[in-house]
């Protein structure tokens, strides 16, 4: 299969990690996200949202090499996306730099929201 698309100029995606592969990545980065420091180990609801990101993604041949793997949270991974950066300190500024943007805006949008009333029993 891999011949055949390699003479088509296509090339397949990397594998999905197994379990065993995203556990070492995860393990390797103490269970904190390297984009936002997410801490998975202080509370169980941290612990939840983790994942392993393809810092180039594999949409873009990346592969599973480890020091193509870092531990990601969900928000992360979803704000970088199949962007591509020259390396993780570049893809880390953006991500950081989305997420100021994305909370500045949630902040505008509760901000023009009523109030809840507060009603008496």
């Amino acid at each position: 299969m891999r011949a055949v698309l390699g003479r088509l100029g296509l090339m397949p995606l990397a594998k999905p990690l197994t379990s065993k592969e995203g556990h070492k990545v995860l393990e390797r980065d103490l269970y904190r996200c390297q984009y936002c420091g997410l801490d998975a180990m202080a509370n169980f609801e941290n612990s939840l949202v983790m994942t392993v990101d393809f810092v180039l993604p594999r949409a873009r041949q990346g592969g599973k090499k480890q020091d193509n793997l870092v531990a990601a949270c969900r928000a992360c991974n979803v704000i970088k996306g199949h962007r591509t950066f020259k390396n993780l300190e570049d893809a880390k500024a953006y991500v950081l730099k989305r997420r100021a943007e994305l909370r500045t805006e949630w902040e505008a949008d509760m901000a023009r929201m009523p109030s809840p009333s507060v009603t008496a029993p």
